[in-house]
């Protein structure tokens, strides 16, 4: 008998639907998707593994064939956000239809309601702006941005958006391009190509490791300062902490980066002003740019960018200004 994926205590909602005729032959999760196009294909393969997905009333695999004309059940239990509460917190909204949100998150502002954060988060301003959002899967949050990274965040408000942009970002269709400002002065461009998982120590960072998930960056020289470079990074994958880890993993590290910048490497000679700056900069220097997919409704490709935050444009006109002071006295 299958038992329901289902937290304790959730009341799942049935559905059904009738297999086309033309369908047959077709494979079981192939036809789901077809019949449920509001659910991510993950989704849909977790609940025919759990069995919360049936063929006439009976639990089958992803890849069985179809005969036409059967009846499909679904027990949906969505892990919606109900226990945040709204709160009228500004947002700066790029674009906004009936179907998405993209937003410019600013540094300093946490995404996700949790231990030490339980409000005054990124859901919790969704919530106030659509109260609809709490019956969508992390309020229709499809991708994160850490704390103190800024910049363009996508939300969905619909089901049917929600598991379109999260097949976009499975399918590696979402275009990402950030702005990092990090130590050292490159040369040139490149792509980052380490694997990444768990620290095997510290549980709060993440580290390159071979037996990691694959993650790739690639990233070209944006400005090259004296001891700095200014660098735009495109993410081809999406893991936690990607951007940060891969440029310390290269020596280069983000400025200002808590976890994995390091001790404070100050340029030879710098003004009071720059190193008064680098010392102060408490965050990683790293910006979401701009964010480029496939509207899930009309099927047009929509880009969005954020404006570079002041202080990092304060830092690289410092940066700027240091190069070009220690030019000037060679």
């Amino acid at each position: 008998m299958p038992s329901s994926s289902a937290p304790a205590g959730a009341q799942p909602e049935q559905r059904s639907a009738r297999v086309p005729d033309a369908d047959a032959g077709r494979r079981f999760d192939a036809v789901l998707a077809g019949l449920f196009p509001e659910f991510s294909r993950s989704r849909l393969a977790e609940w025919i593994k759990s069995g919360d997905a049936l063929l006439d009333g009976a639990q089958v695999r992803p890849r069985d064939p179809v005969r036409g004309g059967e009846e499909v059940t679904l027990a949906v239990v969505l892990d919606t956000q109900t226990e945040a509460e709204p709160e009228d917190i500004a947002l700066t909204i790029l674009h906004e239809d009936r179907d998405v949100f993209v937003i410019d998150k600013p540094a300093g502002l946490v995404v996700h309601p949790g231990a030490g954060n339980p409000d005054g988060t990124l859901v919790n301003a969704l919530l106030f702006r659509d109260p609809k959002l709490a019956a969508l899967p992390r309020a229709g949050i499809v991708h994160r941005l850490d704390k103190d990274t800024s910049g363009v965040m996508v939300v969905a408000r619909t089901l049917q958006a929600h598991a379109a942009l999260v097949e976009q970002l499975s399918a590696r269709a979402v275009h990402r391009q950030y702005l990092a400002i990090v130590v050292g002065a490159l040369v040139s461009g490149g792509t980052a190509n380490a694997a990444i998982d768990r620290h095997p120590r510290d549980r709060l960072r993440m580290a390159a490791r071979d037996d990691g998930r694959d993650a790739v960056t690639h990233y070209r020289l944006r400005e090259r300062f004296r001891a700095h470079t200014a660098l735009e990074c495109r993410l081809e994958t999406g893991r936690t902490h990607q951007i940060r880890v891969h440029m310390a993993h290269l020596k280069h590290p983000i400025v200002g980066d808590p976890l994995y910048g390091g001790s404070l490497r100050l340029p030879r000679a710098a003004s009071e002003e720059l190193i008064a700056a680098l010392r102060a900069f408490k965050r990683q220097a790293l910006h979401a740019e701009t964010l480029e997919f496939i509207h899930p409704l009309s099927g047009e490709p929509l880009r969005c960018s954020a404006p570079v935050p002041p202080d990092m444009q304060e830092l690289m006109r410092l940066l700027r200004e240091d190069s070009a002071a220690q030019a000037g006295r060679r």
